[in-house]
């Protein structure tokens, strides 16, 4: 039997409070030296909070860290950067407008310049771990897979030897996937440690050598990913079985509830975003759309709620709307889950009621004769609390104590209460543990079972092809083809949205011939 590798990192007993809730509790961790190591677990388990004690953004209220096994108390990220851990953020920190080798550079002018020196250092660790990417390449002419690589780069040039990854394959393709995974056991070849944060199970049980399951602030389980399935880890981190996945059932009736007819968007500088897009989303259906990042979902989305000028038609139940403000088209019935929960979703300084009534100021419960109720607000924020089972103390908490993913449940169950028409969700469970994500298709799915209409953005290609009754893909601002949800797997439909495949079923041949048609048409220099 092999010897287990030495630890290179140890968390003993790790508890952290904060006012009123247990962040972590008597968390123990052990990660051998040149392994992958993943912890899951549900939003709110104490993951972000564990892995910021690690970074050093908090200091833990007891417990001891070791590192190399020696111990350590981190009062900064600095500190923690010194001691060799570097951590990739879940969102890309990447100026768009600046190179490869500038974005790595900023912050770290003092390891090696900001020249020649820098440039072969660069170049150095991408050759040795596998990571190739041009220093001198623009962040934004590069695709989501390379800025990937961009980030990882970033804590390697400044020594990491123990990488934290948080959620790294959220926006990419499954081809992407499996370069990154490639790369990952690059490093560990390499002697390198990583610490995995995901909530996509499947990839865990590929790539981990070993997984900490975290369950309401505490580890309930250390397993091997030979030793358990992805239906027995997720009853682990839930605490409780899943329900068996629906049979799929057509509930698309012939009346549209959203129609968009030539929609165009341009930029500020004149550049096309989104180039003549027509759909229609008809009354109990599902239209998803699939795309690499980048190529005008935001834009699409953005145009139908009304919050960027377009050009083009959209008629909501048979109402156009073109002209409406995005205040009336959500009083109209148009619900929204936005793509930033952040920025469009929430009021992260204030209390859970309040947030409840966020875009829906003038309707009941939450205003009468002009007036608000805040009352009745706070009751159905109850409610809501309640039946999309949203973790939290109490309602009067601020929105930014909540979890990603209980921020999430909140927001879904606010759009779902006004009964909408027609739902646009942009990536509705990114972040969000299986649990919550299960949760949330289950109101999609009795919603859609009502007779609403939703147009569904998701970098999960799962998630897409289990919910969408249509699924179109989008290039360059345009919908280029269709595909079958029925039939198309995951693996074709990320060949089709790249425009690449090998040996491709007919549905991917149409996807690939309309991209190398737009390719051609694409200005010198703006080819993707």
């Amino acid at each position: 039997m092999a010897a287990e590798p030495p630890a290179a990192v140890e968390l003993s007993g790790i508890t952290k409070r904060f006012p009123g809730v247990v962040a972590n509790s008597d968390i123990h961790i052990t990660v051998g030296r040149g392994t992958i190591h993943a912890i899951v677990g549900e939003n709110g388990a104490g993951k972000s909070t564990l892995m910021k004690i690690l970074y050093g953004m908090y200091r833990p209220d007891e417990g001891e860290i070791r590192i190399n096994g020696s111990a350590v108390r981190f009062t900064s990220p600095q500190q923690a950067i010194g001691a060799g851990i570097g951590m990739v953020h879940q969102h890309f920190m990447l100026a768009d407008n600046l190179t490869v080798q500038e974005n790595v550079v900023l912050g770290a002018e003092k390891l090696y310049g900001i020249g020649g020196k820098a440039t072969a250092k660069i170049r150095e660790i991408s050759r040795q771990y596998g990571l190739e990417v041009d220093p001198e390449a623009l962040v934004e002419e590069l695709g989501v897979g390379d800025r990937q690589r961009v980030e990882i780069i970033k804590v390697l040039y400044r020594g990491a030897k123990i990488l934290i990854l948080d959620e790294p394959t959220a926006v990419l393709v499954p081809q992407e996937v499996d370069e990154l995974f490639g790369n990952l056991r690059q490093l560990t070849a390499e002697g390198l440690t990583i610490i995995f944060i995901s909530h996509k199970l499947h990839e865990v049980l590929s790539v981990a050598d070993a997984i900490t399951v975290i369950r309401r602030g505490t580890t309930v389980a250390s397993v091997l990913p030979a030793d358990v399935t992805a239906r027995e880890l997720a009853t682990l981190m839930v605490g409780s079985e899943l329900p068996s996945p629906e049979t799929r059932e057509s509930t698309v009736t012939t009346t549209p509830a959203l129609t968009v007819r030539g929609l165009t968007v341009l930029s500020a500088a004149g550049r096309t975003l989104i180039d003549g897009v027509d759909l229609t989303i008809h009354k109990g259906e599902v239209l998803g759309i699939a795309g690499v990042e980048g190529n005008g979902q935001a834009e699409l989305v953005e145009a139908i709620m009304g919050m960027r000028p377009a050009a083009g038609t959209v008629e909501l139940a048979g109402d156009e709307i073109t002209a409406w403000s995005t205040r009336k088209r959500r009083e109209a019935g148009l619900g929204y889950v936005p793509e930033d929960r952040h920025r469009h979703g929430l009021l992260l300084e204030a209390p859970l009621w309040e947030n409840r009534m966020l875009g829906h100021q003038t309707e009941s419960p939450n205003s009468g004769r002009g007036l608000l109720t805040t009352g009745a607000a706070r009751k159905d924020t109850e409610r809501i609390v309640e039946q999309y089972d949203v973790r939290t103390p109490g309602i009067e908490v601020a929105a930014h104590a909540l979890s990603g993913g209980n921020q999430q449940k909140l927001i879904v169950g606010r759009e779902m209460s006004h009964a909408p028409k027609v739902l646009i969700a942009a990536h509705p469970t990114r972040g969000v543990d299986v649990g919550a994500q299960a949760a949330i298709w289950d109101h999609i799915r009795q919603a859609r079972h009502d007779g609403l209409g939703v147009l569904l953005i998701s970098a999960d290609l799962d998630e897409l092809i289990g919910l969408s009754d249509t699924l179109r893909v989008i290039y360059r601002g345009k919908l280029v083809a269709d595909a079958d949800p029925a039939t198309v797997t995951p693996e074709q439909l990320g060949l089709a949205m790249t425009g690449a495949a090998e040996q491709p079923s007919p549905a991917v041949e149409r996807i690939s011939a309309a991209v190398e048609e737009l390719k051609k048409e694409a200005p010198k220099g703006e080819q993707a």
